[in-house]
C-alpha cells in the first residue's frame, strides 16, 4: 500500500478558510518565506500540498461601519500585488490538478459593502467570490451570533444580497451568522451554501458551531461545512488531530459524507490543535482518517473533494 504521504500527494486539497491575508499585511511577514510566525506561507502551502486556498479579507472591528470598503480595498490591493493564481469560474476550477495552487478571494464580514449592491458587483468583478455574511456582530445584512439574543436573521437589504449572490455565481458562507439568519438563508438561496469554518455544537456548544438540525440542512441543500481547527470551537483546549477528525465525522453523519470538508482557520486562531500546527501538517489528517478505516475516495470528499464540487455549482461559467 502507497504510503499516507503519497495518497496525500495524489488528492486535490481545499481549505475553505484562512486569515493569512491580513496577517502578512499586518504583521509584514513574507508570503514567500517559511516564517517561524503564523500557520500559512507559500513554502508551507506547498508542503502541505493546498491545491485550492481561500483567502479571506478579515474586517477589523475599528473598520466597522464606517471604512469597511477602503480596508477591504486596502487588503485586496496587498493580495494582487503577491500575483497568485485566482480562481474565479468553473473553468479554471476544472482546470485544478494535484499540482495546482490557486487561491479564491472571500470577504469575512459583509460590512464591506456598505449597504450597496452595486459594491457588491465591483467587489465581484474584483475577484471576490465568497462572503461570509457577517462576523459575530449585527450589519446591514444580518444578526451574527454574537447577537444572539435578539432572535435577528437577514434584513430585507440581506436578502436582496442572498439574491444577487445568487446570481452572480458568488458562494454564501454563513460562519459566524445568527441561526434565524442562517434558517433564512437556507431558504432563500437557490444555490449550495457553505459554513466554510465552522464546527458541530453536539460535540462542543459553542455559539459559533452549527447544530445537528442545521447540519442535516446544509446536507440537503447540497452544501458543505468545513471543520475549523480553532480548539475553542472543537471543545478542547488541548486538542488534537483526533478531535478534528471527532467533528469531521459527526458533521459526516448528520450531513452526509458529501457535505464536509477543512476550513482551518489559520492565522485567523490562537492556537492550533496538536498535529495540525501549521499546513505543512495537512497530510497528518489523511492519515489520521486513513488510520480510521475511512475509505480513501471518502477522505478525498474531505480534504477537498466536497468543496469543489459546490464550487462547481456555484461559480460562474
Amino acid at each position: 500500500m502507497e504510503n499516507y504521504s503519497d495518497i496525500h500527494k495524489n488528492m486535490l486539497v481545499v481549505d475553505g478558510h484562512c486569515d493569512t491575508l491580513l496577517d502578512l499585511y499586518n504583521n509584514n511577514r513574507s508570503f514567500w518565506e517559511h516564517n517561524k510566525a503564523g500557520h500559512l506561507d507559500w513554502p508551507r502551502l506547498k508542503l502541505g500540498k493546498i491545491n485550492l486556498q481561500f483567502m479571506a479579507i478579515y474586517i477589523e472591528p475599528q473598520y466597522k461601519p464606517f471604512g469597511a470598503l477602503c480596508r477591504t480595498l486596502e487588503i485586496l490591493d496587498y493580495y494582487h500585488s503577491l500575483n497568485l493564481t485566482t480562481l474565479t469560474n468553473k473553468e479554471h476550477l476544472n482546470s485544478l490538478n494535484p499540482n495546482s495552487h490557486l487561491f479564491l478571494l472571500a470577504i469575512e464580514g459583509g460590512e464591506a459593502l456598505e449597504g450597496k449592491l452595486s459594491t457588491l458587483r465591483v467587489l465581484f468583478k474584483l475577484g471576490i467570490r465568497s462572503i461570509t455574511l457577517t462576523w459575530n456582530q449585527r450589519n446591514k445584512i444580518a444578526d451574527g451570533v454574537g447577537e444572539k439574543e435578539s432572535r435577528g436573521g437577514l434584513t430585507n437589504f440581506g436578502r436582496e444580497v442572498i439574491k444577487e449572490m445568487n446570481r452572480l455565481g458568488m458562494l454564501i458562507d454563513v460562519s459566524h451568522l445568527s441561526e434565524p439568519g442562517f434558517w433564512d438563508v437556507i431558504s432563500l438561496s437557490k444555490a449550495p451554501i457553505a459554513a466554510t469554518h465552522s464546527c458541530c455544537s453536539a460535540l462542543y456548544d459553542h455559539p459559533r458551531n452549527l447544530t445537528d438540525k442545521q447540519l442535516k440542512a446544509l446536507g440537503e441543500k447540497q452544501g458543505i461545512i468545513g471543520i475549523n481547527f480553532f480548539p475553542g470551537f472543537l471543545g478542547n483546549k488541548s486538542a488534537k488531530i483526533d478531535d478534528v477528525v471527532a467533528h469531521i465525522e459527526h458533521a459526516a453523519e448528520y450531513a452526509g459524507l458529501d457535505h464536509v470538508g477543512i476550513g482551518s482557520d489559520f492565522d485567523g486562531i490562537e492556537t492550533t490543535p496538536e498535529g495540525l500546527e501549521d499546513a505543512t501538517m495537512l497530510p497528518k489528517l489523511t492519515e489520521a482518517l486513513l488510520k480510521r478505516n475511512w475509505q480513501e475516495d471518502n477522505v478525498h470528499k474531505v480534504l477537498g473533494g466536497n468543496f469543489i464540487r459546490v464550487l462547481q455549482e456555484v461559480l460562474p461559467e
